[in-house]
């Protein structure tokens, strides 16, 4: 990472299959997260839109209807000028991917673009004028680099400096392209506030009748066993997407149609962790903070549920914790013979250093034994 939020330059060392972010508060662990996702995500910035939306970097427009997202603090020092740059690299499987976002000069189709968008929002063409000399021009430009593939983006800046929140959802930037269809994300990122009801249910609609259902049943039975079916109904009739809901589950013994939500948070959890890693075969599965919502004695189970499945479907994953029962939960794993061959990790982020402290299957096992703190 590159002048990427606060990082003015970091490394991740030694990258297993399975890697779990270490660190104290605001050293950076979800800024990482972050980070792999805009770098595996070619020409496609919505998973900006929610993360900083969720992290509250937006405000209403001047018009008070427009939602923009202030792109400023995407750049160490949270300063937008020309010729800011923040990038992302990483290699996989010997391809070097690179992701390059700047601050520059908006072409003419931009500024275009720009001049619609402040008339649309005014109603005057007359307010143009009164934009920043130095904004009016400006625009963010995104470049990814996958080997000898390149996918551009670029859009321009509002009167405040911000992106409009609908301009994210442009895909492409070509006219040649805009009939194209948008790939199916090999990405998934789980906050700590879970997925939403929506994205639950479209991710199990992709595993139902395939090989990879009776994983997602499989997880589920590690924390309640008497769970036998599960079945989304209509997200219109939740009162929220954000509520634990969405789904039903019928329990061994018993004829009622139970709502997922009376089961507890720890199930919810389970369920996004197993529909979202089946749902990214050959990709890769970001999730902050791992336990949240599971109990101690379930981690070992969780743990052996993501291994087995990422080496199955050739995932790789990156999480977070901050808790000491997670971490010695994946030296269990760690322990094992073949763990080695595919790669377990602990990184711990610390904030005066511009490379991660790397423990390793053998370390990590050793760690636990002797109760030594990584974290």
């Amino acid at each position: 990472l590159e002048n990427f939020r606060g990082f003015k330059s970091f490394e991740l060392q030694q990258l297993g299959r399975v890697n779990l972010l270490v660190g104290v508060n605001n050293s950076g662990k979800t800024s990482i997260l972050e980070a792999i996702q805009l770098l595996c995500s070619p020409a496609n910035l919505e998973p900006l839109h929610e993360v900083m939306i969720e992290r509250g970097e937006c405000f209403w427009g001047d018009d008070n209807v427009t939602l923009e997202l202030d792109i400023r603090h995407l750049f160490y020092g949270h300063e937008i000028e020309e010729n800011n740059t923040f990038s992302i690299l990483g290699k996989n499987n010997h391809l070097r991917q690179k992701l390059v976002a700047s601050i520059a000069i908006g072409s003419i189709d931009s500024l275009y673009r720009l001049n619609s968008h402040s008339e649309a929002e005014n109603s005057s063409s007359a307010s143009v004028g009164k934009l920043s000399d130095d904004l009016v021009r400006l625009g963010f430009t995104a470049q990814w680099t996958s080997g000898n593939k390149q996918e551009y983006w670029e859009q321009p800046l509002s009167s405040n400096g911000c992106l409009h929140n609908d301009d994210v959802h442009l895909w492409p930037i070509s006219r040649k392209r805009r009939a194209m269809q948008r790939p199916i994300p090999k990405t998934q990122l789980i906050r700590s506030s879970s997925l939403t009801i929506e994205t639950m249910t479209e991710l199990f609609e992709q595993v139902v009748l395939t090989a990879e259902e009776q994983l997602v049943y499989e997880a589920l039975q590690t924390i309640e066993p008497r769970i036998e079916r599960i079945a989304p109904v209509s997200s219109r009739k939740s009162i929220s997407s954000n509520s634990r809901g969405g789904f039903v589950v019928r329990l061994s013994g018993s004829e009622q149609r139970v709502p997922i939500g009376s089961l507890g948070d720890g199930i919810w959890r389970m369920l996004g962790l197993a529909l979202a890693i089946v749902s990214v075969k050959g990709g890769v599965l970001l999730v902050d903070e791992i336990d949240t919502g599971l109990h101690f004695s379930t981690l070992s189970d969780m743990w052996k549920l993501i291994w087995e499945t990422a080496k199955k479907l050739d995932v790789q994953v990156f999480a977070t914790t901050h808790n000491s029962d997670c971490w010695t939960s994946l030296a269990t794993i760690a322990s094992q013979e073949d763990a080695a061959v595919d790669g377990i990790t602990i990184q711990r982020i610390e904030p005066d250093k511009n490379t991660s402290v790397v423990f390793t299957e053998k370390e990590i096992a050793i760690a636990a034994e002797r109760g030594i703190e990584v974290r």
